[in-house]
C-alpha cells in the first residue's frame, strides 16, 4: 500500500481551522468522501452524474482543528441556464476556499476530464493543492503506483494521498494532511454542528436521492424536490409523535411525471419508502411521508422556476 505520511509526535499543535473543497469528474467519490470524514451522511451519493447541486458544508472536528468541506456541484460545460448557475456557484466557492482537493479514482485511468479539471485549477491560485486518488480498495497496487505517478506529473501537489472513503483505508491520513495546510484559527463552527443545511434541505436532497436511483438517462437532470409542509403530532409521554412531511418532486414534462409514479403509483411507493428510512435515520423519529410529482415546464431554463427551487 502506498502511504502519506504525515509529522507526529508535536502535542501543542496550533488550533487550525480552514475550507476545504473536493472536485473531480462524476462518480469519483467526492461526495462519499465528504460523508466519510464528516462521519455522517450530510451530501448525497447516486451513480448519475451531476447529482451534487448546492454548496453543501460538511464540519469535522478534530482535537486540533476544523475542517469545513464544502461539497459543490461538478465542473462542467453548462447546457441549461441550472448548469450556467451551478458553474458560478462552483466558481466563487473555489475562489475562496484554503485547499481544493483533487479527486482521481485509482481503477480508471487519467482522461480529457481529469486534465480540464487540473488545468481549471490555475484559475484559484489561492488554493492550496492536493491530489487524492479514491478507490484503492478497487484497484491493484500497480494500478494505484501508476495513477500516482501520474498523478505527480500533472503539477506540484502540496500532498498526495491515496484512499478508500468506502473503506475508511487511509481516510485518518487525508483529515491530517488537509488540517495541516489550514491557517490557524479558532473555531468556526459550534462543536456540535455537522452541517449548516437546513433540516428541510437534507429531507428534500434525501428525496431526490431516492427518486435517483434507477431513474432512466434524461431524468436525473429533470428532477428537483421541496418540503411543502410538516405537521407534528401530539407525543406520547417522552416519545415524539409522529411527524408528517409532505413534500413535491418536480420533472419537466408530462412523461416525465408518469414515469416517476409508475404503474398504479408503484415506482412512487417505493420512493416514499426508501426516502422515508433515511429521513427517520436523519431525524430519529418516526415519520409519515406524503409525496406529490408535479410538473414544473423546463424549468432549468426557467429563472423564476429555478428561484422558487432555490437555485
Amino acid at each position: 500500500m502506498v502511504e502519506a505520511h504525515s509529522e507526529g509526535g508535536d502535542t501543542h499543535r496550533p488550533f487550525r481551522a480552514g475550507f476545504v473543497s473536493f472536485v473531480g469528474r462524476p462518480n469519483v467519490g467526492k461526495s462519499t468522501l465528504t460523508n466519510a470524514l464528516v462521519g455522517e451522511k450530510i451530501a448525497i451519493t447516486s451513480s448519475k452524474p451531476q447529482t451534487t447541486r448546492r454548496v453543501i458544508r460538511g464540519i469535522v472536528h478534530r482535537e486540533d482543528g476544523q475542517l469545513i468541506i464544502v461539497d459543490t456541484p461538478g465542473i462542467h460545460r453548462p447546457r441549461t441556464l441550472l448548469g450556467e448557475r451551478l458553474n458560478a456557484l462552483v466558481e466563487t466557492t473555489l475562489g475562496d476556499v484554503d485547499v481544493i482537493g483533487f479527486c482521481v479514482t485509482a481503477n480508471e485511468k487519467l482522461g480529457p476530464g481529469d486534465r480540464f479539471i487540473n488545468d481549471r485549477l490555475n484559475d484559484f491560485p489561492r488554493a492550496k493543492k492536493v491530489a487524492i486518488l479514491t478507490k484503492v480498495d478497487q484497484a491493484g497496487r500497480s494500478e494505484i503506483i501508476e495513477q500516482l505517478t501520474l498523478l505527480g506529473a500533472l503539477r506540484d501537489w502540496d500532498a498526495v494521498v491515496p484512499l478508500s472513503a468506502v473503506t475508511h483505508e487511509q481516510l485518518d491520513v487525508v483529515g491530517e494532511v488537509l488540517l495541516d495546510l489550514m491557517p490557524e484559527s479558532p473555531p468556526l463552527y459550534e462543536a456540535e454542528s455537522t452541517t449548516d443545511e437546513s433540516e428541510d434541505d437534507r429531507i428534500a436532497e434525501l428525496i431526490r436521492e431516492a427518486t435517483l436511483e434507477g431513474a432512466r438517462e434524461e431524468l436525473p437532470h429533470s428532477l428537483a424536490a421541496s418540503v411543502d409542509d410538516r405537521v407534528e403530532r401530539d407525543p406520547n409521554g417522552d416519545v415524539p409523535g409522529l411527524l408528517e412531511i409532505y413534500a413535491s418532486i418536480y420533472v419537466e414534462r408530462d412523461s416525465q411525471k408518469g414515469i416517476i409514479i409508475g404503474k398504479g403509483g408503484s415506482r412512487l411507493r417505493e420512493i416514499g419508502e426508501q426516502a422515508r428510512k433515511q429521513i427517520e435515520q436523519l431525524l430519529g423519529r418516526r415519520v409519515y411521508l406524503s409525496l406529490r410529482v408535479k410538473v414544473l415546464k423546463d424549468w432549468q431554463r426557467d429563472p423564476k422556476a429555478l428561484g422558487r427551487l432555490g437555485f
